[in-house]
């Protein structure tokens, strides 16, 4: 344990959701709940305005919209995010080249391997001037808890959110815990805290109390004497700058049990493209692949093939994730698929016999050569095949999803506030424009298209901490349709 408070830890506040009320000026202050549109889909992130109707992360999105009907319901953006989550952790290392990053929006610190700080008042120094930076560059808020120790560095940021800040002096680490209950501690999930509950422990007091041999009896040898460790506020775990990647995966859930064998294929196909690109992006390759198959009785099957040597070629992946399916019973209807890598490595082996077979089948299948492409309609959405040749592919509507970039040839940038019925609502605005104007379109407007997230802060302002054309500090303003909220007040305009 460190004599000062020289770990620090970072918590984004409602990240997903902050992120979105900052590029959508008609947001900002009101509810907003970002995940899983269909009926199956579940909550990634509410904002705090939503959270006071009572809905938060995993919760089923169907039951979220039931406690908050009124909140705007969006799609995530994860290139946004992911260059949000660039700019603070490079912020971050400016404090020290220790970091370890949990997600997109958490990571320890450790200041005493910059020099950042060595005490209590160099340590608080440097923590609230993160905040002010993540502010300047960023336009969002994080939360930041100091500590002797990682574990309770991280509850000294749950204490702080939202927006603050909380140095606890190591020694009083005991006194602290002692009234929380035991699940506040690491390694402590639902079933451990109902077996030590069961056991007449609810708080950490009651396991300092127990003592060491009475955790072992209950939960082994090295759970116990973990866990008994942690309740004395010991937590010797040190800050690790390398976190590797052990497998990449990506899954979809269907709103709709898939029952056609093709479509099955085809979504395999998708997914597996999906995961090669998420494997290049993190610069490895990876020997073993994995598929996931949830049927319509919730029942999980896992099939896994393990090549010769590591891959990153999109056909290698797809054809053993094919030849997995083809073993798998997919009678009945098919509700989630997955596709993963795992056996990583920093470099390629390409195994020749499944190229062979790729290109074998690419020669017997011509929309097989063409990969992604083939399987997906012009804006990306999934195409069922309905013939041997790719000109047989039956033609698919556009689809927008309610949070997605848009641009549009006359009015400029915008996002999708809802679709239906062949027609799709966009409101145009911009992170440092006032809340814009409504307007609805065709689904298959000529004029309308996809385009990518904007900057949080205009490019002209990066940079310049505290002034108004930062989304998070600039006064809010309303337009008359402001108050409309997602789906309201549309104006049509001429397709």
């Amino acid at each position: 344990m460190r004599t000062a408070p020289t770990i620090l830890h970072l918590d984004m506040d409602a990240f997903f959701a902050a992120a979105e009320q900052a590029a959508k000026p008609s947001l900002r202050g009101k509810p907003v709940v970002v995940g899983g549109l269909g009926p199956r889909g579940v909550v990634a992130t509410a904002s705090y305005e939503a959270r006071r109707f009572g809905v938060h992360s995993a919760m089923p999105m169907a039951q979220a919209r039931r406690l908050a009907p009124n909140a705007a319901y969006l799609v995530p953006r994860f290139s946004l995010y992911r260059s949000v989550s660039e700019q603070v952790m490079e912020l971050l290392g400016r404090l020290s080249p220790l970091i370890e990053p949990l997600s997109l929006d958490e990571a320890f610190v450790d200041l005493e391997a910059g020099e950042a700080a060595d005490d209590a008042s160099t340590a608080r120094a440097a923590g609230e001037r993160l905040r002010a930076d993540i502010r300047a560059v960023t336009g969002l808020t994080g939360s930041v808890g100091l500590a002797g120790s990682k574990m309770i560095a991280k509850i000294a940021s749950e204490q702080a959110k939202p927006d603050g800040l909380v140095l606890i002096e190591p020694g009083t680490e005991r006194e602290l815990l002692g009234p929380m209950p035991v699940r506040i501690l690491p390694g402590v999930g639902p079933a451990t805290g109902e077996h030590l509950r069961r056991a007449g422990m609810t708080t950490v007091a009651d396991l300092a109390e127990a003592g060491e041999d009475e955790l072992v009896r209950l939960l082994g040898r090295a759970h116990g004497a973990s866990l008994f460790r942690m309740a004395l506020g010991h937590d010797d775990r040190p800050v690790v700058a390398e976190r590797d990647a052990k497998s990449v995966s990506v899954e979809d859930t269907f709103d709709v049990d898939l029952h056609d064998r093709v479509r099955v294929r085809t979504e395999v196909d998708r997914l597996a493209d999906r995961c090669v690109e998420r494997l290049r992006a993190s610069g490895h390759s990876g020997r073993t692949i994995v598929l996931k198959v949830r049927r319509y009785d919730f029942s999980t099957l896992t099939r896994s093939e393990t090549l010769r040597g590591p891959t990153d070629d999109a056909a290698v992946v797809r054809e053993a994730a094919g030849r997995l399916l083809e073993a798998v019973d997919t009678t009945g209807g098919v509700r989630l698929l997955g596709v993963g890598v795992t056996g990583l490595a920093d470099y390629t082996q390409e195994d020749l016999f499944a190229q062979a077979a790729a290109e074998e089948s690419a020669a017997v299948r011509p929309e097989a050569a063409s990969g992604a492409e083939a399987a997906s309609a012009p804006d990306g959405t999934a195409a069922e095949l309905s013939g041997p040749g790719p000109d047989r592919a039956e033609p698919v509507e556009r689809r927008w999803a309610a949070g997605q970039d848009v641009r549009h040839a006359r009015h400029g940038h915008g996002w999708v506030q809802g679709s239906g019925v062949g027609r799709v609502t966009v409101r145009f605005e911009e992170p440092w424009s006032p809340p814009g104007r409504v307007r609805t379109f065709l689904v298959d407007d000529e004029e309308l298209e996809p385009a990518d997230p904007l900057p949080l802060i205009a490019p002209a302002d990066e940079g310049r901490a505290g002034q108004s054309s930062c989304p998070a500090t600039r006064p809010k303003e309303r337009s008359p349709e402001a108050g409309a909220g997602v789906g309201g007040g549309p104006e049509m305009s001429s397709p």
